[in-house]
């Protein structure tokens, strides 16, 4: 796995239970306490969400650490161990004790970002005491928020689980994984992809974060999510959900009514946004401030 370099002062190492990471840390400003922990999706790295943190950091502190096997970070193979969905909850549960201590904190979780988050605040309930507000920016918990046809899961899940073991993890590598054949895909998928139309110019970012990934890591994660279950234990926290409208992934009534069975109580809170979903790089605080609607920038405004 190539290792992003680090290109900005607020990019600082991470090493964490053997790993070898960055996380992304921008201190408050002025008089701004709130502790902002912001938890990304997969597909992204910090020099392509630089953006969405320097926007947050108008409402305070802003960290946001990388996940084993993204952006960059050793994967949990180096170590022995798989990226299941519970091995991401501890990691990050041990982040924010190691990181917060007795700090209360906000978290902020985007896609599968939000899934490990709630796999989290599961296992160890105690942290969920240390949280002033949660949002979501169109996260999921469940295999049956997905919009796709059963067949189409069958199809990618499979390619998906088949492309998370070692060898043909190393096949696929070395041959898709590389400039000419990325852009090419790319090229045809925005045609009826609404996350890449009008994003030609971007694809050589996309490239990049295709080869700063672990690709085994991406693909098993990827295929274990068509069979991911979280409804099992309640979490005792309000959710502030913001739902993107004609998401090309999740069904947004299947999503809110699978995460009010695991929270105490959802706020869902629409976006208007250009295209569906969350796109992988958000450069400016222009393209950042339509996921966050008045009423989320106003939750972040208050006093924590």
């Amino acid at each position: 796995m190539a290792k992003a370099k680090r290109t900005a002062d607020h990019i600082h190492p991470l090493f964490i239970n053997g790993l070898s990471g960055r996380l992304i840390y921008l201190p408050a400003k002025g008089a701004r306490k709130r502790e902002i922990l912001l938890i990304q999706g997969l597909h992204t790295s910090h020099e392509r969400a630089k953006g969405l943190a320097e926007y947050l950091n108008r409402y305070g502190a802003v960290t946001s650490p990388d996940l084993p096997g993204f952006g960059g970070m050793d994967a949990f193979y180096k170590i022995g161990e798989v990226p299941t969905l519970d091995n991401l909850a501890d990691y990050l549960a041990a982040f924010i004790k190691l990181r917060y201590k007795n700090k209360r904190i906000t978290i902020i979780a985007f896609s599968y970002g939000f899934t490990i988050i709630t796999r989290m605040l599961q296992k160890y309930p105690e942290i969920s005491q240390k949280v002033d507000l949660l949002i979501s920016i169109s996260g999921y918990v469940h295999k049956s928020d997905y919009i796709w046809k059963k067949s189409t899961i069958i199809l990618l899940g499979g390619a998906a689980w088949l492309a998370s073991y070692k060898p043909t993890a190393f096949i696929v590598k070395h041959l898709f994984i590389n400039v000419p054949v990325i852009k090419s895909i790319y090229k045809v998928a925005e045609i009826v992809h609404p996350k890449l139309k009008h994003r030609s110019e971007k694809i050589d970012f996309e490239v990049e974060l295709w080869k700063v990934n672990d690709l085994r890591t991406y693909m098993y994660v990827s295929s274990r999510s068509f069979t991911m279950t979280t409804l099992d234990k309640g979490v005792d926290l309000q959710v502030y959900h913001v739902s993107v409208d004609n998401d090309h992934y999740f069904d947004s009534v299947r999503v809110e009514q699978n995460m009010r069975q695991v929270y105490r109580d959802i706020d869902l809170i629409k976006a208007k946004l250009p295209s569906a979903h969350v796109p992988t790089i958000i450069d400016t605080a222009k393209e950042v401030a339509p996921f966050f609607p008045p009423k989320i920038r106003s939750l972040l405004r208050k006093k924590p």
